[in-house]
Formats: C-alpha cells, structure tokens, sequence
C-alpha cells in the first residue's frame, strides 16, 4: 500500500467494521451521525462539512484501500457544502448513484448519474443534494495515467484539467457506477480476497479500464471561467465572516468589506451555492457553534452562553432554536453527547 500523509482523527458516535492487514488492504465500514466526524473519517482527505439544511445527520461510508487504490461509497441526508482537499498526487472520479434534489459540484449542475472528477490539489466545493449517494475512486494519477497511455493508447489526464462534472455519453456513467458498486459490494462480502496480491492487481486493473472507457472523449464542462468571480466573492464572504465571527456581520457589512452591491452578493451566492447569502452565512456560524461545543466539551469555564456569543448570537431562546432546527437536537444534548 502506497504511503500517504498522516491525518489525526478524534473520537466519533460512529459504529464502524474494519477488516484487513494494512500491507494488503483496509475495508471500514461506518454508520456516522455527525457531519463533521464524516468530514474526517474519509482517511487522507482534508475536509470540512458545513450542514446547510434541517434536520438530523445521518450517514453511511464504506472504504476500502489497496494498492494504488481508494474506492469509497458514501451516502447523506443533509444538503451539506463539502470543501477541502483529495490526497497529494491523486486523481477522483466518482458517479452520483442517487440524489434527491439538484447538486453542484465545482459550480456545475450534478444530479443522479452525474459523472465528476478532481485531481490532487484542486480545491472540493461541492453543494450536496439533500439525499446523496456516491461512489468513487481515487488513485494515484501518475499511475493510472501510466495504464491509460500504455495499454490504451490515450492520456486520461489530457481530458481532466480541471475539477468538475463530465460531459458524457449516456450509458458510461451507468456502467461505471454499476462495476464499482458490485465490486464493493463483492469486496464487502468476500474481503479475505484482497489478501491474494494476484486478486489485488487484477482488481485495481479492472478498476483503471473502467475509469478511462466511462472518462474516453468526456470533457469537463466548461464553466469555470465564467463562475470563477462568483466563486470568489463566495469566498471572500465565507473568510470574512469567519475573520468577524464575534460581531454579526450583515449583508451591508459584507457589501461594503467586499466592494460590491447586493443584487452582486445575492447572484453570486445563488449561482454558485443555489442559496440566499442570509441563509448560508447564519448556517455556517451555526456549524461553527456545534463545533466549539464537540472541541469545549471538557472545559470547566466555558458555558454555551459564552460559545454562543462569540459567533454572534446574543438571544439565548431565539439562538436554541435556530440550533435545534438545524441540528435535530438542543445545544446542551450536542454538550452532552460530547462528554
């Protein structure tokens, strides 16, 4: 198994299976109720989940590693605004299994049987569907870039310059979602078959011809230049209410901080996140309170009064509520839950 940067996880409410020699492979299995023990627990991403719609999270992934390979399947019930960065030297591509509700992956439209991908270093920003179900590869991009030139003929990567959702024939995005969930699913059942290094090639072979027939002649569509200055005012307005998180930043604040109108804050939040400015920014201060409580949960001097206030919400009743509408729970069941 190739060696990769280290990551640190904390502790989850997560029920997990985990089978395998880490020199051969890794299988885990997990039931996770928390988005942000979600976020960490794709080993070797660098992530953050902000929870953007109502309700309680719940959600499942399961992974497997060999070789030059990781194959995941993940499946949510929260729209969620995933951000972050693959493992150094990778290449991602996955397809939408189900999705209720449209997504946007790098600022393109994703529905069910969306084809995506994103190359090691490129930044993640995709907007969720509410119910989402994935499944995807990452692998080593000079690999399979090295199985695609010589047994195919063609430069997998000459197609994938960018992140985003692939225009496709129909039917390749079928047929890739289709080997890879039987594949898991075979994995799954039968995981002591990943010990045999024979089985290994032959899988992570069968793996790569799968990913360059469903990519062959596919482009990524080609929006970026024109929604790289929304992108950016998207943002600018995230930094800048992180920056100010203990003084409630309204939209005539970020108008004047960022320099430009409302109507241009309003569309570019709405093209970009398919959300009102408003909405969000009240739902990442929120997600950052949820996070203070898990990080505070052992301090004897800190009260949620005190965590509350420093992200801008002074109205104990009104702030309670917003939280449980957000998060299915009351900010003392999240201490709680904690401890």
């Amino acid at each position: 198994m190739n060696s990769h940067n280290s990551r640190v996880f904390r502790p989850s409410p997560t029920s997990a299976i985990t089978h395998g020699d880490e020199g051969c492979f890794i299988l885990t299995e997990a039931i996770i109720g928390d988005a942000d023990y979600h976020a960490a627990s794709l080993q070797h991403w660098k992530q953050e989940y902000e929870q953007i719609s109502n309700g309680v999270f719940s959600s499942s992934l399961d992974e497997v590693w060999f070789g030059n390979v990781q194959l995941f399947r993940e499946k949510t019930n929260q729209v969620l605004h995933q951000t972050g960065l693959p493992w150094d030297g990778s290449r991602t591509i996955g397809v939408t299994l189900d999705a209720t509700g449209d997504g946007l992956f790098s600022g393109t439209m994703l529905d069910s049987g969306s084809l995506f991908t994103l190359g090691g270093g490129e930044s993640l920003d995709f907007l969720t569907p509410k119910k989402l179900d994935i499944i995807a590869v990452s692998t080593d991009a000079t690999a399979l870039q090295e199985f695609s030139l010589n047994i195919w003929g063609i430069d997998i990567e000459a197609g994938l310059t960018v992140p985003g959702v692939l225009k496709h024939a129909l039917g390749t995005a079928q047929c890739l979602s289709e080997f890879l969930a039987l594949l898991l699913n075979n994995i799954k059942d039968a995981p002591g078959m990943l010990n045999y290094p024979q089985i290994r090639k032959i899988v992570e072979q069968e793996i790569y011809n799968n990913l360059v027939m469903a990519t062959s002649g596919a482009t990524v569509s080609d929006h970026h230049a024109f929604a790289a200055s929304r992108k950016n005012v998207v943002d600018k307005a995230k930094a800048y209410v992180l920056e100010h998180h203990d003084d409630p930043v309204t939209i005539p604040d970020l108008c004047l901080a960022l320099n430009i109108s409302r109507r241009t804050l309003q569309y570019s939040f709405e093209s970009v996140l398919d959300i009102n400015p408003v909405a969000y920014l009240k739902a990442i201060r929120l997600n950052r309170v949820r996070r203070a409580i898990k990080d505070n949960a052992g301090a004897a001097h800190t009260t949620l009064a005190d965590i509350a206030a420093r992200w801008g919400f002074w109205h104990s009743s009104k702030f309670s509520a917003n939280y449980k509408a957000m998060f299915g729970e009351l900010p003392s069941e999240t201490l709680r839950k904690s401890r």
